[in-house]
């Protein structure tokens, strides 16, 4: 995940993960990879681990997380499920976690609707 500007999505989505499994390993993305596909996040990548890490729901972080899944990352790991919100297309599900529905160890839980990342920067009062 990216995790900028951690919000109550975010922990909705965490709490929903840790009802999957006994322990929750969370990437996160670095600055470069993010903005590749969605845009340079607003905190600085330890900001963002800080965030996660402190989420009662999460038991370890990983810095610089792949944007798509190979098999020696889940590998590196010992990566048993891998999770992402409804939000995505089947397509776009496809392109990121090929290897994770492959071999049977991908989900998907309901995405908070009404909050993001991007709506909190398009509604901010400031400049």
């Amino acid at each position: 995940m990216v995790a900028d500007l951690f919000h109550y999505g975010h922990i909705e989505f965490l709490r929903q993960v840790s009802a999957l499994g006994d322990y929750v390993l969370v990437g996160i993305n670095a600055d470069d990879v993010a903005e590749i596909h969605k845009r340079r996040p607003m905190q600085a990548m330890k900001e963002r681990i800080a965030s996660v890490a402190a989420c009662q729901y999460v038991d370890q972080v990983i810095p610089d997380a792949p944007w798509v899944f190979d098999p020696t990352w889940i590998e590196k790991y010992n990566i048993t499920l891998v999770v992402h919100g409804d939000d995505y297309s089947d397509e776009k599900q496809q392109q990121m976690y090929k290897v994770p529905i492959e071999k049977g160890i991908f989900r998907t839980v309901p995405y908070t609707k009404g909050i993001s990342t991007t709506q909190i920067i398009r509604e901010s009062p400031l400049p």
